[in-house]
């Protein structure tokens, strides 16, 4: 078994590409080990100390170290651990747990029913031309919310702390919805 690895625009992030579905939908977000406690994959890698974050994309696996590591030092042992992972085919997640990123209902933003077509054009524009480019880069980015002309986005994996994502977000995803859709006047990540 191969498994490709490639750069992300954070430079404490490495997107992984064991050449195989890792989720069949949805993603996976972790970004503590107690969070990770719903996967074996993820505990593993949380286990070896300088691993802060850990991503579950569809074809691919982000991880990221805490400021100080040095991916030569840590990359051998996250390429094992996900090599003994998918040779012994073990499943993703613990039985029971949910594989579905769903962010916590506080970060949620009731939609008003009234924008409900303003709301499609937005949800459509980040499924369609946001988020595949994000997950080349090794993350996702997850619409939270619209209120009074506000767009609210979650970023996960790569993305979460990537120092370009301001960039991102400003520059690409906010200039791309208020030219498609001109009642968005901000977006936001939280």
């Amino acid at each position: 078994m191969l498994i490709e690895t490639e750069p992300t625009p954070n430079p404490a992030t490495l997107k992984f590409l064991p050449g195989r579905i890792v989720m069949d939908a949805g993603t996976r977000d972790f970004a503590t080990p107690e969070e990770a406690e719903a996967s074996p994959l993820a505990t593993t890698l949380f286990d070896l100390g300088d691993v802060t974050g850990v991503f579950f994309g569809r074809d691919f696996i982000s991880v990221t170290i805490a400021p100080g590591a040095e991916w030569r030092d840590v990359k051998p042992d996250v390429l094992a651990i996900l090599m003994d992972h998918f040779t012994a085919q073990m499943p993703l997640f613990r039985g029971g747990s949910a594989g579905f990123s769903v962010p916590p209902e506080e970060e949620s933003f009731a939609d008003d029913p009234a924008d409900a077509e303003i709301v499609a054009q937005i949800k459509d524009l980040i499924d369609t031309r946001v988020r595949p480019a994000v997950a080349n880069d090794g993350g996702d980015i997850v619409y939270r919310g619209f209120d009074k002309g506000k767009v609210f986005l979650r970023m996960q994996g790569a993305c979460s702390g990537c120092p370009s994502s301001t960039a991102t977000l400003k520059n690409g995803i906010e200039q791309l919805l208020r030219y498609y859709v001109p009642e968005v006047t901000e977006v936001r990540a939280i």
